[in-house]
């Protein structure tokens, strides 16, 4: 039963990590691809900004969402080791 629960710690560790490598490389579209458009682009420029926008909004919506969903796995295993650790 402790292996099981190390290799799920693992996984859920390994989610938090994934996550927040993705959420660093949509922060890095968002700020450095994308940036700050210029005042009054010419339309080439304007879909470039838009589609790195568009790139890192995504990223940063998924690296946050695993990284969450990581973090409340974790906690989960964490209480029900800490349940049953109390009822031996």
């Amino acid at each position: 039963m402790n292996k099981l629960r190390n290799i799920v710690k693992s996984i859920f560790h390994s989610l938090i990590i994934a996550g927040v490598v993705i959420l660093t490389i949509g922060m890095y579209y968002w700020v450095i691809k994308a940036g700050i458009p210029y005042q009054d682009p010419p339309e080439e420029l304007r879909i470039q900004y838009a589609v790195n926008m568009g790139i890192g909004d995504e990223l940063i919506k998924d690296g946050a969402i695993i990284s969450i969903a990581g973090v409340i796995g974790r906690v989960i295993v964490y209480l029900i080791g800490k349940k049953s650790v109390k009822g031996l």
